[in-house]
């Protein structure tokens, strides 16, 4: 009679614990489902805004012919201040499809000067400076999808200002004592919340939190460290990552 019951409890235990390894790879192969869902997405995002900034480019230089007889036009016939006017619409157009940053990769420059390009139409204040090293363990993709996730998310932050002028962004990407450097600063008008020490997103859509996760997956993937700060109206982020793999 012992026996049985030993047997049977033996055997609740055992169902017990194949219960609680099937809940975790179903919970885990869930999840990474789901990033990698939110990650393609991503990726299709920055395309299209990367396509769409270039097609911009291209039809500015199919018109360029255009725009040089108009302009000529304008100064034979001493019509200047058509000129003028005419070279002002001409610069705030190009403006919005000028390449500001050259970082050394081509990837980054296509994802950076993309989200620059947003910000700027936004009324954001952008100052930047990013070099980026050639010889780096990081992917380029992951480089785009960690720059890209905080500039969406200082972008984000800047537009709950409801002045403009209140609206800033600072980047700076360099190889600071071996090490790569990331940080992106930003103003802000919302709360912060923090769980176990750790920033947590205050966004309720789906996906909003993959955002920050696969952030933090990344950098722990290579060694690296993130340091996320806020004082009144500020949020930083600071990532360093190996430029080897020891």
């Amino acid at each position: 009679m012992i026996w049985y019951v030993s047997a049977a409890v033996a055997a609740i235990i055992l169902f017990l614990i194949f219960l609680i390894f099937l809940n975790r790879w179903l919970l885990y192969h869930i999840t990474e489902k789901r990033i990698h869902n939110f990650q393609s997405e991503l990726i299709a995002k920055y395309y299209d805004e990367v396509q769409n900034m270039y097609q911009q480019v291209r039809g500015w230089r199919h018109d360029y012919h255009n725009h040089v007889q108009m302009m000529k036009a304008y100064l034979s016939q001493g019509q200047y201040q058509q000129l003028d006017a005419y070279l002002d619409q001409l610069t705030t157009d190009l403006s919005t499809v000028d390449t500001v940053i050259k970082t050394g990769n081509v990837m980054v420059d296509a994802i950076l000067n993309s989200k620059i390009s947003i910000a700027k139409s936004r009324q954001i204040a952008i100052n930047a400076k990013a070099i980026v090293p050639k010889q780096f363990e990081c992917s380029d993709l992951e480089l785009c999808i960690v720059i890209g996730n905080l500039m969406d998310n200082a972008i984000e932050a800047c537009m709950e200002l409801s002045n403009p002028a209140d609206r800033f962004i600072r980047i700076y990407l360099d190889v600071i004592k071996g090490k790569f450097y990331l940080c992106i600063t930003n103003s802000m008008n919302r709360s912060i919340h923090k769980v176990h020490g750790k920033y947590r997103t205050t966004k309720t859509e789906e996906g909003h939190g993959f955002g920050l996760a696969r952030i933090d997956s990344i950098v722990s993937k290579y060694g690296g460290c993130i340091n996320r700060q806020h004082e009144e109206g500020i949020f930083s982020t600071e990532v360093i990552l190996p430029l080897q793999i020891s």
